[in-house]
């Protein structure tokens, strides 16, 4: 009966996604009286009614007040649980709390209210930690039963508390003998990250502790015993860790352990975001590899990112991918945001991730989430055509402020030009120009004009600052697929192997696209457009 259950659970999250996709298409034939075409097609990609000028159409944003870390996600009974970092006083009072939403495609997302609400059990607010499901009853809560372990923070002191919940994630109760690990004098001391480590029998938490990642297990998620550390100097406090296996290269054989930690990035010249070691665990100690971190995001505004895997695949499925999610902020301009209906950014869409050999290194490599193509729209597209400083002709007219672009850019023997140029506009006006320089191999995103237009230049200089990820052509081509929803874009180059993730405020008014050189020519081999409908 469980399998059958599980089938049906997929077979209704692949009709609800099917029944979203075909909002997307106008009918052949309509009633007197009902909708025409046109406006049925448009409806389906209107943002809610009264929606301010920067608010998101497909990413999660609060209705209002604060929003930052990302908690991970659990899968009951075909649901996602989703929670993440709210402040309901902002800005007049400090301490986050846990918000709730829940999901069956981890596109659209129905609000839930506050979860686990601050300062009711003595030990401060709730701020970032994980939830598992404990289906073997460990902890003693019942079998099932979801058991959430967070930082509380009480007068600059963080401990870490556990919280249950019997009802499947909509409410949690305070476990009685709270904290179940006080602060052993660490200034820095938080944000537990909790797996089960199953060739081992027990549970496995990672924790932030300045410049460390210390390593602990359990029996019962209440009793936690040290079992060691790993240290990363030169980027800064570490925060939000994470901790996963995936086979490298889709090989079983290579399965690999990853340990992951935002972190600043400002000694190399870089800004903060979610930096990645792959490795070995043993189930007492994590073994880096050798060789630097690498980024897993190449932006601005990618941060405290959380993963998970599906646990209805195949243990080989799962291996081979996982989900994950990041806060779209930066801390050096997090509050100082033009946003007045909300504060604290928005999160990143849902991205699966692999392990892949990239310049003989396993690298994590990005994609939007398959579901996101239950939102797209019709495609329009372009056929091959010169690429020069005045631009590529005539493009598909962005119809509003969420939609997608597929780019493929080449440099043939007969072009003598180096950089492409996206530009990214709105009022007549460009607020991002996402590109690619053939001379150094790297794809880049500014926003310098965005804060020039649109008055925001009094934001912090980590803002106005653009970005570059090398990612070598291939066979002379480069693919670039970027997301833009009104104040943000994402970028995927050359299919995920690098990301880039910002912010963008542009002025309000007709969108825009533009393509061109910044000196001779180049080669736009395709260019197609795509609306793309809102989830809200």
């Amino acid at each position: 009966m469980k399998n059958l259950r599980t089938i049906w659970i997929v077979l209704a999250a692949a009709a609800a996604a099917v029944l979203v996709a075909l909002a997307l298409v106008p009918a052949t034939g309509s009633r007197p009286g009902a909708q025409s075409q046109a406006e049925q097609a448009h409806s389906a990609f209107d943002r809610p009614e009264g929606a301010s000028e920067f608010r998101p159409s497909y990413h999660i944003t609060p209705a209002k007040n604060w929003m930052n870390d990302p908690q991970r996600p659990i899968l009951l009974d075909g649901v996602w649980h989703y929670y993440y970092l709210y402040n309901a006083g902002y800005p007049k009072e400090n301490g986050t709390e846990w918000y709730h939403l829940t999901s069956t495609d981890l596109v659209h997302w129905k609000d839930e209210g506050v979860a686990i609400a601050k300062y009711k059990n003595g030990l401060g607010d709730i701020e970032t930690g994980s939830a598992v499901v404990d289906h073997d009853n460990s902890a003693g809560f019942g079998k099932g039963a979801v058991i959430a372990v967070m930082t509380q923070q009480d007068q600059g002191i963080q401990r870490q508390s556990l919280f249950y919940s019997t009802d499947h994630g909509y409410s949690f109760t305070a476990y009685r003998q709270n904290p179940v690990m006080d602060n052993p004098g660490e200034p820095h001391w938080r944000d537990p990250k909790i797996i089960r480590d199953e060739a081992h029998g027990q549970w496995v938490m990672a924790l932030a502790e300045g410049d460390k990642i210390g390593m602990y297990t359990s029996p019962d998620l209440k009793d936690w015993r040290y079992a060691s550390g790993v240290e990363r100097t030169g980027l800064g406090a570490l925060e939000c860790p994470d901790l996963f296996q995936l086979d490298l290269d889709g090989d079983p054989s290579k399965r690999t352990w990853v340990l992951a930690a935002s972190a600043n990035g400002k000694e190399e010249g870089f800004t903060t975001g979610v930096a990645y070691w792959t490795g070995e665990w043993d189930g007492t100690r994590f073994t880096p590899s050798g060789g630097p971190h690498r980024w897993l995001d190449a932006g601005s505004d990618f941060y405290a990112a959380v993963t998970w895997d599906d646990p209805r695949l195949t243990e080989s499925q799962r291996m081979s991918s996982r989900h994950a999610i990041g806060w779209m902020n930066n801390w050096a301009y997090a509050r100082q945001l033009p946003t007045e209906d909300w504060h604290g950014g928005a999160d990143s869409m849902v991205r699966d991730i692999r392990l892949k050999t990239i310049a003989g290194t396993p690298t994590l490599v990005s994609s939007p989430s398959a579901a996101m193509q239950s939102i797209e729209g019709p495609v329009a597209t372009t056929g091959e055509r010169r690429l020069t400083q005045d631009g590529a002709g005539q493009l598909p007219a962005p119809e509003g402020g969420a939609y997608r672009l597929d780019v493929t850019l080449e440099r043939t023997a007969d072009d003598d030009g180096s950089v492409a140029r996206i530009e990214l506009g709105s009022d007549g006006e460009t607020f991002a120009t996402v590109g690619y320089d053939f001379a150094d191999q790297s794809a880049f995103i500014s926003r310098e004009a965005d804060a020039a237009a649109t008055g925001k230049a009094g934001l912090s200089p980590d803002y106005r600052a653009s970005r570059r990820a090398v990612s070598p052509a291939r066979d002379g081509k480069v693919e670039l697929s970027i997301f833009v929803d009104y104040s943000s874009v994402e970028v995927f180059i050359n299919g995920g192997e690098k990301t880039m993730t910002s912010l963008v405020f542009p002025s309000a008014g007709t969108p825009s696209i533009k393509a061109a050189t910044a000196g001779g020519a180049l080669t736009l081999k395709s260019f197609s457009y795509r609306r793309l409908a809102s989830t809200h």
